[in-house]
């Protein structure tokens, strides 16, 4: 409970601080863009300004999922929206009408960006990479600190940063002194208290040096009207507020069709600009709280909010840097801070007018000043200490500079851009190729006789196998053709496994294709594993290697579920050219078996005795797992696969196949295991002699020699089993 009661004194805190920002800011963006239409309307603007504080508070924080991000009024919309009523007024418009398109306008806008977050565009910034976002977030530092100079020294109007440096006969100490008092008790509260937020500390030390100023030094500064160095007043009633909003939409009805649909372009601008600078100042708080926005739910917020506003006859909003990075300084912790902030802008306006006129311009400067500073990223100098990292610090640089010499709006463009190219960075610097090896040095899990083994090591050259990864698309194209290559000419099986690959644009297939038609003027076959998984984008490989007709138009080109498979298919095909093996076999006899192959066979008469012949269907179970371990299974035609369950899934792994002239359970039967520790299964009509150990030790008794050399057989063939093993183990970890 307690830790709830700090999160709301933390957000009325935070809430205070950002409407003391954003408040003065709505008002005199509401002025710059009714003051277009005539002087007339400046009051009327200003109006606007409040009441798009109040209800983008109220709206967007209650429905956003971005705790701490304030909403109000903001330099984009002031620009966009200027310059469209510069443009009517131009054009002989009525004033009155002016109005009404800018409620309309702002009213599009917000529908807009309804649209986009439904649509799910604000997805796309979760693409952006640290050092775009760093960047970024230095540049607003840095124009924040640049625009807060001149009223930090009390110099007004439209002066620029430079000529105001330049200028100090313009500077007003006063000013000067009420925000350095500012900043400092700003940055030195934290050291003392942590219970009032340093920023208001802050703002009432700020204010306090302006009345000691005044009753001591220059009395002047005691007078309301006119004076530059405090906001000012800002006049209005509730009444008034009343009659605007209602006169609005009595005049509403008098807008066409036609005249709306041609407001549709600078709404579209509009809401693309407003979106931007809610969604990079989103990833700014995200980076300095850890944490992360919901993009579409956030733009759904913002375009509610923007309707809400024009409803009302408030100017559009967006999150605004400025007031967030203050709420956030000021102990802001949940989207209830916004809330805090649309409230108190109203009651403001309504209730606290003459005590907000005299709060000191200086004093709200030095607060974003030392904002803007802690925005700075300056542990992203720590990127020039090494190689790898300077291309990354030159891109911080590069969005850094393009906010300054140009705007936000252009350095999230180029932000976008360098992300792409990261990404493509990133790309060509990883490898495509896993793994690569060759015939002789991985296996299938079909276990082998030792001739059949020793054959597929002579001819492993013959086949090369290439596990891929990542993605295959234009900037890595030349990387799979370099590794393949030298294959082309001298290979008759190339297998591609395609399992850990992310992303296949039409470049690589293309590019596959070739490789394919190559192959196939050889009589050489292209092998494919692991199509038929889906890619992140959702796309299935299989389905688009087929509608690119790279796995459909020869015979030539073999597709598999998993590698093994396909490893397996081509040692059959190497094993049959060489030993021209007939489709149908009879079963072995026990004196043709490998293992009995130094043996003569009248000395194996005593075990042919003792061995029980038994037929297993395709699919039909030999053992299971848990059953007793007390017999050796002689595999005379046919082969079964070893399986092991995987936990909670219902799906077994395969681990090893045996075939004609194997034998399976040796190693249990060596070592006199109790159960059995996988299933056994045949995988087409098979033959088996089964040797019980009931029957074995009866025959140590009886023929000891015999049954020393079948388990000495049987020790060899698991050696070598083991040293292949341990071979394929050594040729993987290269």
């Amino acid at each position: 409970m307690s830790f709830k009661n700090d999160k709301l004194v933390g957000d009325f805190w935070g809430g205070l601080a950002a409407m003391l920002v954003a408040l003065p800011s709505a008002i005199a963006f509401g002025v710059t863009i009714y003051a277009s239409i005539g002087p007339a309307y400046a009051g009327l603007g200003a109006l606007a300004g409040i009441l798009g504080a109040a209800a983008l508070g109220l709206v967007a924080p209650s429905l956003g999922g971005t705790n701490r991000l304030i909403t109000a009024p903001c330099a984009p919309a002031a620009a966009v929206l200027s310059a469209f009523a510069i443009e009517l007024v131009q054009q002989d418009v009525d004033p009155a009408f002016i109005v009404l398109r800018l409620t309309a306008l702002g009213l599009v806008a917000g529908l807009i960006q309804l649209l986009l977050g439904l649509m799910r565009v604000g997805s796309l910034i979760k693409y952006i990479p640290f050092p775009v976002v760093s960047g970024y977030l230095t540049g607003v530092g840095l124009i924040i600190i640049g625009s807060q100079i001149p009223k930090f020294l009390g110099v007004f109007g439209n002066q620029s940063l430079w000529r105001t440096l330049t200028s100090p006969q313009t500077w007003q100490w006063q000013s000067a002194l009420i925000g350095v008092v500012t900043a400092t008790v700003m940055l030195g509260a934290p050291l003392l208290t942590r219970v009032v937020p340093a920023a208001i500390l802050g703002l009432l030390a700020g204010v306090l040096t302006y009345f000691g100023l005044a009753y001591f030094v220059d009395g002047s500064m005691l007078v309301l009207e006119g004076n530059k160095l405090i906001i000012g007043p800002l006049g209005g009633s509730a009444a008034g507020m009343l009659e605007a909003v209602t006169g609005r939409w009595r005049d509403i009805g008098e807008l066409k069709l036609g005249q709306i649909a041609a407001l549709m372009w600078t709404a579209l601008t509009l809401a693309v600009l407003l979106s931007i600078d809610t969604l990079k100042t989103a990833v700014v708080l995200d980076a300095l709280t850890r944490s992360r926005h919901d993009s579409n739910r956030e733009l759904v917020a913002q375009g509610l909010g923007n309707v809400g506003s024009a409803c009302v006859g408030g100017m559009p909003g967006a999150g605004q840097m400025g007031a967030t990075l203050v709420n956030l300084a000021s102990g802001g912790q949940t989207r209830v801070s916004g809330v805090v902030e649309g409230v108190l802008a109203l009651l403001a306006f309504l209730a606290l007018g003459a005590f907000i006129a005299w709060i000191p311009v200086a004093a709200l400067a030095g607060i974003l000043i030392v904002v803007g500073i802690r925005m700075i990223d300056i542990k992203s100098l720590h990127l020039l200490e090494s190689s790898w990292t300077m291309l990354d610090f030159a891109v911080i640089m590069a969005v850094v500079a393009v906010a300054l010499a140009y705007s936000l709006i252009a350095a999230s463009a180029v932000g976008i851009a360098l992300a792409m190219f990261l990404f493509i960075r990133e790309q060509l610097t990883s490898t495509v190729i896993r793994r690569k090896a060759n015939g002789s040095e991985r296996f299938s899990k079909r276990v082998r006789l030792g001739h059949e083994m020793e054959l597929l090591e002579r001819r492993g050259d013959r086949t090369t196998i290439l596990e891929l990864q990542g993605s295959l698309f234009f900037g890595t194209k030349d990387q799979l053709y370099t590794a393949l290559e030298p294959e082309l000419s001298k290979r008759n099986y190339i297998v591609l496994d395609m399992r850990r690959v992310q992303s296949v644009d039409v470049t690589a297939v293309h590019l596959l294709s070739q490789i394919r038609d190559s192959l196939i003027e050889r009589e050489a076959f292209l092998v494919f594993s692991g199509l038929t998984h889906t890619l992140p984008n959702g796309k299935n490989l299989a389905e688009l290697f087929e509608r690119m007709e790279l796995t459909t138009k020869s015979d030539q080109v073999k597709i598999f579920g998993e590698l093994d498979d396909a490893i397996e298919w081509v040692e059959d095909q190497v094993l049959a050219e060489k030993l021209m093996q007939a489709t149908e076999v009879p079963p072995l006899e026990i004196y043709e078996m490998e293992i009995f192959k130094d043996s003569k066979e009248d000395s194996l008469i005593a075990l042919v005795e003792c061995l029980e012949r038994r037929s297993v269907a395709r699919n039909e179970k030999v053992f299971l797992i848990g059953d007793a371990a007390d017999r050796l299974f002689l595999i005379r035609k046919g082969a079964v696969r070893i399986t092991t369950p995987v936990p909670g899934t219902g799906s077994s792994r395969h681990r090893l196949t045996y075939g004609r002239g194997d034998f399976i359970g040796g190693l249990s039967f060596v070592t006199r295991a109790v159960s059995f520790s996988a299933d056994a299964t045949a995988m087409e009509d098979t033959e088996l002699y089964v040797l019980h150990r009931e029957s074995f030790e009866k025959l140590c008794e009886e023929h000891r020699r015999l049954a020393f050399h079948l388990m000495q057989a049987i020790a060899q063939v698991l050696a070598l089993r083991l040293s292949y093993a341990d071979k394929e183990l050594l040729a993987m970890q290269e």
